[in-house]
């Protein structure tokens, strides 16, 4: 259900990159009458709104009904002016816009690359149109002909696109030039801008969001991410909550757009608003960031960053291949186009092809580590995976539950349970006596049980939209699930039999989505981070009575202290971590005791210059749990691919650790002989990681480190009840390790899980003496 690569696409793209995929030449001011007839028509094909069809197949979440370069999350459209067609862009305009058809031409040109880029007048006959000056050349000719007032400024306009093309002839292909800084530029811009009152902007650019039954089986909340400076209606914020059927937006500004959706924010789609009358697809002068208020240059770390997070989440070619057995290299494909942004100082900066620049920024390409690298010491049990975007065979939805046995580190099982078509598997939590496993389907309403040990399907519960988390309640042994495009928590009876009760999580009647809850340790509290409100609601299960606590932008997952003193929400768009007492003050805050603390993750991070070298750095954090002891709390870090280690005995962060493209999902297990090992899913690479929090046990978190990794994909020895058609090992979300060990839960453990744990992790923080 992804789209794949046309045979032999990889390997054009490999001589592309290496060349910078572009075909260049420097054109002067005569060289303008030589440019085809076809470039010389009016940009796009009417005023044509933008579709995103928001499915659930692999990468078109957001469907534009295009496939720029294997994505099919992003759309171009053109600014309407007087004298110019505006709306969505396709076929051959849009070709043109985005180079695809330069990719080919280049190839030849390999051998003039000698381990360096060269610089853009090298390498043969197209800079004219790899800069899409073509394009420019077009709304020009278009402006001239329609008003003979303009003509004067048009034939102006055109001859300095020449000039400019070979003033670039000289620079580096991956480079932002300065254009303030080539007396042509000035110029160029200056012409432009005496065109552009001759044809002034039309009417804004309709974006529409359709959530149809039939193509989602999951209700959707897209919500605005970024937007140009200015732009009306900004943070897209629309009022509801989850809906089936369709909304639309205007964008009134010419730049950069980008969107994700509230229930499931993985889902990305953007689009390219494009002035006809400036060089490149414009980005726009500033862009408005949905997180924390940012207003930044569009040259900014920060803005090239999310934007190379996009082009990896959005094309499945762009995801982590790891071989179990050795090295592999990763190349990420981003379009190669010439984008207009802004600096700080104001300056209008041309980055002449955005591969070029990313590979140069990102150091592109990367060697992934083999991939299987299993850790000295075994674990205790089992570790149950959701690898939630594995295509199988036998079914239309994408997903299945993977099971590790982490004493001997092989992939076990696998459960794609294609007789119910199960959907999304998202998190798991098991029973008391671990009989079943619980499996939500998070683009579905149900949760699923099966029996954990042979994988048979036993039943299903309806239980609201969008079920995320389950978790159990110690002693009761109820089921606890959020219900993500809702408003409530569901309780159900041991084994999900039956549904015993619903509880809102929003007593003043707003929709909150609430995600990835916590339960307390003795089951009375749960914990709901809601994604919409930037608050968390604390319910007490015995009475069902809710109380608020404010969080940062975006809380998507909360954990607790093994003590029930406090708990934690990873702010995803706060860029922070927020640390909430639920009875006396209990976070700590320099030696004090506070009732709420703050815990920035962009401490050593500027959004115009990027991160600060050698220090801990994270970024749109998912899910924290604090380890059973008390002694460390792990997050993970999706747009720094960081895992953050903080200590919560001080409520600081220690240092971070690498994790994989898309890192996602934290759970703790037993470490043999004693300890915890942290096991780490990456929805975009085939790999866990496993983490030691504390390698000598001396309750210093210095020393954490990864200690190993495990490719997911089946092996000859894997039990399946079906077969894998595509993206196997990917997808990776919830984590759950076999057998319990958080308080509450360790001391539960009874028969052969008892004698495989230490007296300290069958009761992580009891005061007897082990």
């Amino acid at each position: 259900m992804s789209p794949e690569s046309p045979p032999g696409a990889r390997t054009r793209r490999r001589r592309a990159k290496a060349v910078v995929a572009l075909a260049v030449v420097s054109l002067g001011a005569s060289a303008v009458a030589s440019v085809p007839a076809a470039a010389q028509q009016p940009i796009g094909v009417g005023p044509v709104p933008i579709t995103f069809h928001m499915k659930d197949d692999n990468g078109k979440w957001f469907d534009s009904g295009l496939n720029l370069f294997g994505d099919q999350s992003l759309a171009v459209a053109e600014m309407p002016r007087l004298g110019t067609l505006g709306g969505l862009t396709t076929g051959g305009e849009l070709t043109s816009l985005l180079n695809s058809d330069l990719v080919g031409a280049a190839g030849n040109l390999l051998q003039n690359v000698v381990g360096q880029v060269p610089v853009l007048g090298s390498l043969g006959s197209q800079l004219w149109k790899a800069l899409n000056l073509d394009s420019t050349l077009s709304a020009v000719q278009s402006i001239g002909k329609s008003n003979p007032r303009a003509a004067p400024a048009a034939t102006k306009a055109a001859g300095l696109l020449g000039q400019f093309a070979q003033g670039l002839s000289a620079l580096p292909a991956d480079k932002p030039v300065n254009l303030n800084s080539l007396p042509v530029g000035l110029d160029l811009q200056g012409a432009l801008n005496d065109l552009a009152q001759f044809a002034i902007k039309g009417p804004p650019v309709t974006v529409n969001f359709v959530i149809d039954p039939k193509e989602s089986t999951g209700a959707r909340d897209p919500m605005g991410l970024i937007a140009p400076e200015g732009a009306e209606g900004f943070p897209y914020d629309m009022p509801g909550g989850a809906f089936f059927g369709q909304r639309s937006i205007q964008l009134t500004e010419p730049g950069l757009y980008a969107f994700t959706d509230m229930v499931t924010p993985y889902m990305l789609g953007a689009v390219v608003v494009d002035d006809p009358l400036t060089i490149g697809l414009d980005f726009g002068k500033a862009s408005m960031v949905n997180s924390r208020n940012l207003v930044v240059p569009t040259n900014s770390d920060i803005v090239n960053r999310l934007v190379n997070t996009f082009f990896n989440i959005t094309n499945p070619n762009n995801w982590q291949q790891f071989k179990p057995d050795s090295e592999n290299s990763f190349d990420a494909i981003q379009p190669p186009v010439p984008i207009l942004q802004y600096d700080a100082a104001g300056n209008p900066v041309l980055i002449p092809n955005l591969d070029a620049y990313f590979n140069k920024k990102f150091s592109y390409p990367k060697t992934l580590s083999k991939g299987n690298q299993p850790p000295a010491t075994p674990g205790v049990g089992e570790v149950w995976v959701d690898t939630e975007v594995e295509e199988w065979a036998e079914k239309k939805a994408v997903g299945s539950a993977t099971k590790v046995n982490v004493t001997n580190w092989t992939v076990d099982r696998k459960i794609g349970a294609p007789s119910i078509n199960m959907n999304n598997p998202h998190n798991m939590w098991t029973d008391k006596d671990y009989k079943y496993l619980y499996q939500t389907e998070w683009f579905s309403n149900k949760v699923d049980v099966f029996d954990r040990e042979t994988g048979q399907f036993i039943r299903s519960t309806q239980v609201g939209q969008n079920p995320a988390h389950v978790m159990t309640e110690t002693g009761s042994d109820k089921l606890v699930i959020g219900i993500n495009a809702g408003n409530e928590i569901v309780e159900l009876a041991p084994g999900a039999t039956s549904v015993l009760r619903k509880i809102t999580v929003s007593p003043t009647g707003e929709i909150r989505h609430p995600h990835a809850h916590w339960t307390s340790a003795d089951g009375k509290t749960v914990v709901t981070p809601n994604v919409r409100t930037n608050n968390a609601s604390v319910i007490d299960m015995p009475t069902g009575t809710v109380r608020t606590e404010k969080t940062g932008q975006f809380p998507i997952a909360s954990s607790m202290a093994p003590d029930s003193s406090k708990f934690y929400t990873a702010d995803f768009l706060g860029e922070s971590i927020t640390c909430v007492s639920l009875a006396q003050d209990a976070c700590a805050d320099n030696g004090q005791k506070v009732h709420s603390k703050t815990i920035d993750l962009w401490a050593n991070y500027s959004p115009q210059d990027g991160p600060k070298s050698g220090a801990p750095f994270g970024g749109l954090m998912i899910q924290l749990p604090v380890s059973p002891d008390g002694k460390a709390m792990l997050g993970a870090n999706v747009l720094s691919q960081t895992i953050t280690v903080v200590d919560p005995r001080t409520d600081k962060v220690v240092k971070d650790l690498p994790c994989s493209a898309g890192c996602h999902g934290i759970n703790f297990g037993a470490k043999k002989g004693g300890g915890y090992y942290a096991y780490v899913s990456n929805k975009f690479a085939n790999v866990m990681q496993i983490i030691d929090v504390d390698p000598n046990g001396d309750g210093n978190l210095d020393d954490a480190k990864v200690a190993g990794q495990l490719t997911l994909d089946p092996t000859a020895t894997t039990k399946m009840d079906g077969s894998i058609a595509g993206k196997a090992g990917y997808g990776g979300q919830g984590v759950l390790p076999v057998p319990l060990v958080y308080n509450g839960w360790a001391q539960q453990n009874q028969g052969s899980w008892r004698s495989q744990l230490t007296c300290r992790q069958l009761d992580p923080i009891g005061k007897s003496t082990c």
